[in-house]
């Protein structure tokens, strides 16, 4: 099928596909291997670690207890310690609950008491509040506990992201002169120093990046030409985007279509796609990726029908009537002509060998008739 005004350089289907399937091996890429600085990530995914200014609720049972003893509250101090009653201080500082609960054994147990259990729990911690905003499901002011002031607890505390996050942060300290800090969570080397970053403080600011989002254009035969926007990571295939755009336009047939895709290597492919064969199944409905342009262009035969459909009318009743416009041969003359018609004649040789509409354009200068012949 030829395309309206222009050469066909489109490639096939199958040559596209099998394109993509070939190995990209580019001599010039070097493999470089880093290795980043070793991090104890266990040390920042832990429970919480107990620290100044925590106050925390201890309640010691012994065997022979008959009922239940009220907690004691005591503060954590700058040093890290707690006093208990009894034995005096004990050290807690960066112990997690468990290890707290076991200091506090060990310093009762055996010279205090034979045995004893021991439960711990925090009743109050000092919090510090960041700003979180961009691609999160609850943006706004996050108040974070001593241990967990990283930005992934910042990030799980404004609801985790969204579904069009991209995986890029940016941290912003108002307390400091330093640069703002760009990371990308979905590389580890990345997560890793995000989570061996400085404690957050308060008013630290930051932004999730959401991504950009996935555009396909598609335009021509199609009822509502416009880009068709989707979120990242769903995939759209051809016949998907067409019914997107309003499915074909009914008063034509066209039966193809051009995928217009930028390669790595900055060039554009033009591939067709042969709309019947992918509807039936012979063709793969191949999936679009985001920028590509998927255009039903304008062939010869949906040229002439549309030259039709505009300048004839057909209708039927007791009579059959037939009505033109005399000036569409000159349309269809003029189209030939820039297009170098190779089989040397014109189209009014074609669509009216017998000089029909001619003559009968003249009859309606001599007569001054409408521009109908009625057959009865």
């Amino acid at each position: 099928m030829i395309l309206m005004g222009c050469n066909d350089n489109r490639i096939s289907l199958n040559e596209f596909l099998r394109m993509q399937s070939e190995p990209k091996d580019d001599p010039c890429d070097v493999a470089v291997t880093t290795q980043s600085a070793p991090v104890d990530v266990d040390r920042y995914l832990t429970g919480y670690k107990v620290g100044p200014d925590d106050v925390l609720g201890v309640t010691l049972t012994r065997i022979d207890d008959m009922g239940l003893n009220p907690p004691i509250q005591v503060r954590v101090n700058h040093d890290g310690n707690i006093h208990m009653p009894l034995v005096g201080t004990v050290q807690v500082h960066d112990k997690s609950l468990e290890e707290v609960e076991l200091a506090i054994h060990n310093a009762y147990v055996p010279d205090i008491y034979r045995d004893l259990s021991v439960h711990a729990e925090v009743l109050k911690a000092e919090p510090v509040n960041v700003m979180v905003v961009g691609a999160v499901l609850e943006p706004g002011l996050i108040p974070l506990r001593r241990t967990e002031r990283n930005v992934l607890f910042a990030i799980v505390g404004a609801g985790g992201v969204s579904s069009m996050a991209s995986g890029e942060i940016t941290l912003r300290r108002i307390r400091s002169d330093e640069p703002e800090i760009k990371l990308n969570l979905m590389n580890p080397d990345d997560f890793k120093q995000a989570l061996a970053m400085e404690p957050l403080e308060n008013g630290d600011m930051l932004s999730v990046k959401a991504a950009v989002p996935n555009v396909i254009f598609v335009g021509g035969l199609v009822n509502a030409p416009q880009p068709e926007v989707f979120p990242p990571g769903v995939q759209m295939s051809v016949l998907q985007a067409i019914a997107g755009a309003g499915g074909l336009r009914t008063d034509l047939t066209p039966k193809e279509a051009t995928l217009i895709r930028r390669m790595e290597n900055g060039a554009d492919v033009h591939v067709r796609l042969e709309l019947d064969r992918i509807t039936c199944g012979r063709d793969p409905n191949i999936a679009l990726t985001a920028g590509d342009i998927l255009w039903v262009p304008h062939t010869w035969e949906t040229r002439v029908q549309e030259w039709i459909n505009q300048h004839f009318f057909l209708r039927f009743g007791a009579a059959a009537t037939v009505n033109y416009n005399v000036n569409g041969i000159e349309y269809l003359n003029r189209a030939s002509q820039q297009n170098n018609s190779s089989n040397g004649g014109s189209l009014q040789d074609t669509y009216d060998p017998f000089g029909f509409l001619n003559r009968n354009a003249a009859l309606q200068n001599l007569t001054g008739t409408g521009k109908s012949l009625r057959a009865r």
